[in-house]
């Protein structure tokens, strides 16, 4: 499965904000964007000026990176967004939040999306009671995704030595069954995610 393997805190550093690539850390002085705040590079401590072009492209950058997907898969994700009715930059970050693996980590059961992808790739999570080792599988309203019984001690235990993440409204969690709900569709004020959507919207329509 094809992803970005490049080190976690150039790429907060790069968008100048913290994405949380690496959970508690993030929250931590060990982060990078704590201890070095300016771009990677050599000339990362140099003041420029972002053309309006820029400013776009590094609005996409960042929405890309915070949920950890490649840019064909980003390109996909807007398309579809573009066709259904609504806001299409709500819409788009609607389908990111629908990903499987960005519900397993908003309902804790993971400390961050590349630990959510694992899971789901190494056949831990469920979903309405069967087995889905797809991470950009996009899971609907009145979905149920809980974790496999063989799999249960290895996730309390690693839930057990995380602080406890805040879930979403437009979730549920059964922290003693490990299974969760999908409610709602999450409106944009429940959505937490650091982009300007209008801005992308902006780019793929230039």
């Amino acid at each position: 499965m094809a992803r970005d393997t490049g080190p976690d805190c150039r790429r907060c550093r790069a968008e100048g904000i913290k994405l949380f690539l690496k959970g508690e850390r993030c929250n931590t002085g060990k982060c990078g964007v704590v201890r070095r705040p300016y771009r990677p590079g050599m000339h990362g401590q140099s003041r420029v000026k972002l053309s309006e072009y820029a400013i776009r492209l590094r609005e996409k950058q960042k929405a890309r990176r915070f949920y950890e997907v490649l840019e064909r898969q980003f390109e996909k994700y807007y398309s579809m967004a573009s066709h259904q009715k609504g806001v299409t930059g709500e819409r788009l970050l609607q389908i990111l939040e629908s990903r499987l693996d960005n519900v397993v980590f908003r309902l804790g059961i993971a400390a961050n999306r590349s630990q959510a992808r694992q899971f789901v790739r190494h056949g831990h999570i469920l979903v309405n009671g069967k087995k889905v080792d797809i991470p950009s599988f996009l899971t609907k309203v009145g979905m149920q995704v809980s974790v496999a019984t063989s799999s249960s001690e290895m996730v309390k235990n690693r839930i057990a030595a995380a602080t406890a993440p805040r879930t979403p409204t437009w979730l549920t969690f059964d922290a003693d069954h490990l299974s969760g709900e999908i409610k709602a569709i999450p409106s944009r004020e429940e959505i937490d995610t650091p982009v300007k959507e209008a801005l992308i919207v902006e780019y793929y329509s230039r």
